[in-house]
């Protein structure tokens, strides 16, 4: 199996999936799905990293955690990230984040995000192998 991202229909927002070797490897996924909502992920260089941590009673909520914690840096800090480096242990997740601050002329984002939400909210072993991680992006 190979890590991958994809968006799913939503009536009136974005769905996001990733889908990962590991669950690790599923939230770097849906966490790259973000990224494309608002931009082509391959065009974010990977010159300027941040740490996030995040902690939750359960996987579905540690995955809405995360990718908030990516869209709050996207928003404080006016970059887009085109790279994930996760790890997960009970429930516990550090990662690291490498991007670039976010130009217009460049990136030509398409939306804004605004949140991760519980909708359509899952974490669980894909068919076939691997993991897979989704949610519905309000945005």
């Amino acid at each position: 199996m190979r890590d991958h991202w994809e968006h799913f229909e939503h009536s009136a927002d974005i769905g996001v999936r990733g889908i990962g070797a590991t669950k690790a490897a599923a939230f770097e996924q849906a966490a790259l799905a973000l990224t494309a909502v608002v931009t082509p992920p391959e065009g974010v260089a990977a010159n300027d990293s941040v740490e996030i941590f995040c902690a939750a009673p359960n996987d579905e909520t540690l995955l809405v955690d995360w990718l908030n914690a990516v869209v709050y840096q996207m928003a404080v800090g006016k970059m887009l990230f085109g790279r994930f480096a996760v790890r997960i242990a009970e429930h516990r997740l550090h990662a690291q984040a490498w991007g670039e601050p976010t130009s217009v002329d460049r990136h030509h984002p398409a939306v804004e995000v605004k949140g991760a939400t519980f909708t359509a909210l899952r974490v669980a072993p894909a068919e076939g192998g691997g993991w897979l991680a989704q949610t519905v992006i309000d945005v």
